[in-house]
């Protein structure tokens, strides 16, 4: 994954607006899938996961080997995560219920939505808005976003939570420069919800 190249402050903030329009439309499409249930989990996850990738891509995100130093950070940061989940709850222990889907499809799908979302957000859209106003407002609005996109399927309770972890993930960015460590640890993070 490599950098998008930015040329100047007003056409960096008009990209970051308009890739903050295409997320929210997606967004809307996943909450009207989910809603009316026109879609099984996988299948509404993995048109959300396409649809964010196309963002990405429109979005001016390249492709390029990930150094192997921000994927370990980013699973380190993925651990720390889910044990801060796990000593939350303690002394009760994780209750692994039944699933709506199968694991292997559901591993493809969420990794798929995980990798797109930092793609779009600590890709993208960080590289556009720190073009337009610095790094600073970067992290914070795409920590706000990232926030927001989970509200309407999760519900309002998740905000909090969700904006620590985004600035988290944003610290992964401006430490290694890229969205993969982020994006490491989003996956690693979400693939331990299946027995949390």
């Amino acid at each position: 994954m490599t950098a998008v190249a930015v040329a100047s402050r007003p056409a960096a903030a008009l990209r970051s607006a308009v890739v903050c329009l295409a997320v929210g439309a997606a967004v809307a499409m996943r909450w009207q899938i989910f809603r009316t249930g026109a879609m099984d989990g996988v299948s509404e996850g993995f048109a959300f996961g396409l649809a964010l990738l196309a963002i990405a891509s429109l979005g001016g995100v390249g492709w390029s080997v990930p150094r192997p130093g921000a994927i370990a950070a980013g699973v380190a940061a993925g651990m720390i995560l889910v044990a801060g989940s796990v000593l939350a709850r303690w002394p009760i222990p994780p209750l692994v219920a039944g699933h709506a889907a199968a694991f292997a499809p559901w591993v493809v799908v969420t990794t798929l939505v995980a990798i797109a979302e930092e793609l779009v957000l600590r890709g993208a859209l960080w590289a556009w808005i720190a073009g337009a106003g610095g790094d600073l407002a970067a992290l914070l609005a795409t920590s706000l976003l990232f926030a927001l996109i989970h509200v309407p399927i999760y519900g309002p309770a998740v905000f909090g939570l969700d904006l620590g972890v985004g600035l988290l993930f944003g610290g992964l960015r401006l430490w290694f420069g890229g969205p993969a460590a982020s994006a490491a640890a989003h996956v690693f993070a979400d693939l331990a919800t299946w027995w949390l």
